[in-house]
């Protein structure tokens, strides 16, 4: 299922400024939102990729103090809510919950964060909005977290009531527009919105850079891409959205319109075949995707290349397109994070051993999305660590709104929260890409990364305004 929203970042040149994060079009669907693959736009000189200190480990201070609501000088509690059992399936928004959790409990089985262990106060809120509401109250009411972390919610209705009560919540993954409104919402990916409780990005607008159609273009050469789309508002306004990026960089684009119900796929694979489409994107569900693939192999249709977002970057892609071999070998993902199988970066070596040392029986379900949820983790720590002994929520935000930019120990592509004025003109953009293959890991399969660095693999591209 695609629902990611995606990133802004800032430019390597002129006024520092962030672009708006492309956010999902949620729907009873859980329509896909980056403008294909989270991929990230970003506003840095090189500097901003150095490396980041590691968090104070275990040693106890003398006299921590009970300085804040849910510190005490024993422990920090921490809420995690997640749509686990929501409309759209138990796996959907799972992944960033197991990342944040595994990264908690390596942090306390090293003694904790300056002798603070760390508690996660968990909350499904089903993926209502009444959900939402219900486990953030419990959480802030009744539990008294001093923050939230690493969130991944269909409906984020409880966000004005966190905003309210100045409770952070940071590295959650913007499905909705809540992380470019409301202030103490730090989502994964930053923000250089405004963020004043009103309107969402500026006055209601936001931005969608063009670096994933640039990419494929320089890559494979491609000058033709399909759309396809559900007669569904949300999935016609997300095509919409693919359609304009792509005609903004040269394309020759092909929409197809499927019904929802009774969708025609191998319609789409003759109309895919007779068009010459090299690129194929879509605005449904994995359900939709699996079936368009099985459509496209069985009438021998081949395209260069079958972009997906950062949140099909996962495990399960060998079972979902089992029955499509051709299409799964070309599927892509673009996203504004390590590719979790590249161990050979220590970051993700470190959260790869402790998945398998806490949740084996995820193995199968690894995907970018936990990663993410480990790299939320990792910032929501380094942000508490900054205050030592006397742990507040006035000092986290402080760290969450500095200008110098934060990158997961090289997790993710850097992020802030600076606010700025609109953007204007061409941006800086980066992404990391990867292709799947079953070649790969000596024939089990895996996504194999496809850029030499995320922080490098990047192109200056326009700034799209669209309303979400």
């Amino acid at each position: 299922m695609q629902l990611t929203g995606s990133p802004s970042r800032r430019a390597a040149d002129g006024p520092t400024r962030r672009r708006p994060a492309r956010r999902a079009l949620a729907s009873l669907l859980v329509l896909p939102l980056v403008l294909l693959g989270t991929a990230c736009g970003t506003r840095l000189p090189e500097s901003a990729f150095g490396p980041r200190p590691t968090p104070g480990g275990g040693t106890t201070p003398v006299g921590n103090p009970a300085s804040d609501t849910g510190v005490t000088a024993a422990e920090i509690r921490i809420g995690i809510v997640t749509s686990l059992t929501s409309p759209v399936g138990s796996e959907v928004f799972a992944g960033p919950r197991y990342g944040a959790q595994a990264f908690v409990q390596a942090l306390n089985d090293r003694g904790g964060l300056h002798g603070r262990t760390v508690r996660l106060v968990t909350c499904d809120d089903g993926g209502s909005g009444i959900g939402n509401q219900d486990c953030v109250h419990r959480l802030i009411d009744q539990e008294h977290v001093f923050a939230f972390v690493s969130g991944s919610v269909l409906d984020y209705a409880g966000a004005g009531y966190v905003s309210g009560k100045g409770v952070p919540d940071i590295g959650g993954q913007p499905v909705g527009t809540a992380y470019d409104r409301w202030p103490h919402l730090y989502g994964i990916y930053g923000s250089s919105a405004p963020r004043d409780g009103h309107a969402v990005g500026w006055n209601g607008t936001l931005y969608q850079s063009t670096e994933v159609f640039r990419f494929f273009k320089e890559r494979l050469g491609a000058a033709s891409a399909a759309v396809v789309a559900y007669n569904q508002a949300d999935s016609a306004r997300y095509a919409a959205q693919l359609k304009t990026g792509l005609e903004a960089e040269g394309y020759r684009v092909l929409v197809q319109t499927v019904d929802f119900a009774l969708p025609n796929f191998q319609a789409v694979a003759a109309a895919v075949r007779a068009d010459g489409s090299q690129l194929l994107f879509d605005a449904m569900d994995t359900r939709g995707n699996a079936a368009l693939c099985r459509a496209l192999d069985d009438s021998g249709v081949k395209v260069a290349a079958k972009v997906t977002n950062v949140q099909n970057w996962s495990e399960t892609v060998r079972t979902d397109y089992r029955s499509s071999p051709g299409c799964r070998n070309a599927l892509w993902a673009t996203s504004s994070s390590l590719n979790y199988e590249d161990v050979g970066y220590p970051a993700v070596q470190e959260f790869r051993t402790a998945m398998a040392r806490y949740y084996p029986d995820r193995e199968p379900l690894l995907s970018a999305w936990e990663l993410e949820g480990w790299a939320g983790a990792q910032w929501l720590t380094d942000a508490m660590d900054s205050c030592g002994a006397d742990l507040t929520r006035a000092c986290v935000e402080r760290f969450m709104n500095r200008s110098e930019p934060y990158d997961a120990h090289g997790l993710i592509l850097p992020a802030s929260f600076v606010p700025q004025p609109p953007p204007s003109g061409p941006t800086r953009a980066c992404l990391n890409a990867a292709r799947w293959q079953d070649a790969a890991e000596g024939g089990k399969g895996g996504w194999v990364t496809q850029v030499a660095s995320m922080t490098t693999n990047c192109f200056e591209v326009p700034q799209l305004p669209y309303r979400p």
